[in-house]
């Protein structure tokens, strides 16, 4: 039965993906927390997808659907969906993803703490055939809570830590106030409508605003891998220059260490020279056009060396 107050707002902002939204609904609605709603927007579907969720919200009432007039570009649907929350905290699904029937039972108790700003899991990612072809399982550590400053120095230099908030819980009040539209850039990038990296803003904002985040070692996300994905029909380069500008936006605001500065730039660097095609196509030249102003281009000739070897031996190990 419906609280009149759910605890927890499942949103699931969809554009044309009639083949996924019937699996990922029912993913969420087979939650065995039960203090949930399940909100889904559709952004001016031209396929069967509208009618697909129109079936699910006659079949049960912790279902509310909206769809817009017209397609806003994602970020503006991401936010349609957050603006109908009614959850004290929410779990972002992706309309192509699924996510285990204990997915909130397990992981919504490390945020009763008030010193933890987001719990996520490990991921396993599946073709449609959902037969798992990799797992991700996020920094090799077990299930617990960790210092915040764990998960920003690890982002921001290249460890193994999740960019995507499909695998996480958030207070809905943390992502009202950390999902941002557009983010800074000397590029003019429009980051409401490639949306390539206003969701790892999000996990960085709100570790910076928390002293811990949380980990379940254990797989109960799953990531669809298919062709129509960002992560598989992106450009070579796209995705990860897009990511170095929100961590150079990031890092320009709120990063006051000089060492990981110099350790950030050298790895810009790097991608600079892996990804330069593409890098050219969005006109980055020069390191300081990752960040928004800021002109302190200094490396760590250590921390840069180290890389290059790295980046050597897996295209040799290739």
């Amino acid at each position: 039965m419906l609280m009149n107050i759910p605890k927890v707002s499942i949103l699931i902002p969809v554009y044309n993906r009639e083949n996924f939204i019937a699996a990922c609904i029912e993913s969420a609605l087979s939650q065995t927390f039960t203090e949930i709603e399940v909100i889904v927007v559709d952004n001016a579907s031209t396929d069967g997808t509208w009618s697909i969720c129109e079936h699910y919200a006659e079949m049960d009432s912790r279902v509310r659907i909206f769809r817009n007039v017209d397609n806003l570009g994602p970020v503006r649907n991401w936010l349609a969906c957050l603006n109908e929350a009614r959850g004290t905290y929410t779990k972002i699904l992706w309309s192509d993803d699924l996510i285990s029937s204990d997915f909130l039972s397990v992981l919504l108790p490390y945020l009763y703490d008030t010193s933890v700003g987001f719990v996520y899991s490990s991921v396993d990612v599946f073709e449609e055939s959902k037969d798992i072809i990799s797992n991700k399982i996020f920094i090799n550590i077990e299930t617990g809570t960790y210092d915040s400053k764990n998960y920003i120095n690890g982002v921001l230099l290249g460890g193994n830590f999740p960019y995507s908030p499909g695998c996480a819980i958030f207070r809905t009040s943390d992502v009202r106030k950390n999902m941002l539209l557009q983010i800074p850039n000397r590029l003019n990038s429009d980051f409401s409508m490639h949306a390539i990296g206003n969701d790892l803003l999000l996990f960085l904002l709100t570790a910076h605003q928390y002293p811990k985040f949380a980990v379940v070692q254990q797989p109960l996300s799953f990531f669809r891998s298919h062709k129509e994905s960002i992560t598989t029909a992106a450009p070579r380069g796209r995705i990860p220059l897009h990511y170095n500008l929100v961590k150079g936006f990031f890092s320009e605001q709120f990063i006051f260490d000089t060492t990981i500065l110099k350790k950030l730039n050298s790895k810009f660097l790097i991608d600079l020279f892996r990804y330069k095609s593409m890098a050219n196509k969005l006109g980055i030249k020069k390191i300081i056009d990752f960040y928004p102003t800021n002109n302190q281009v200094d490396l760590d000739i250590y921390f840069l060396l180290i890389r290059i070897k790295g980046y050597l031996t897996n295209i040799f190990n290739k």
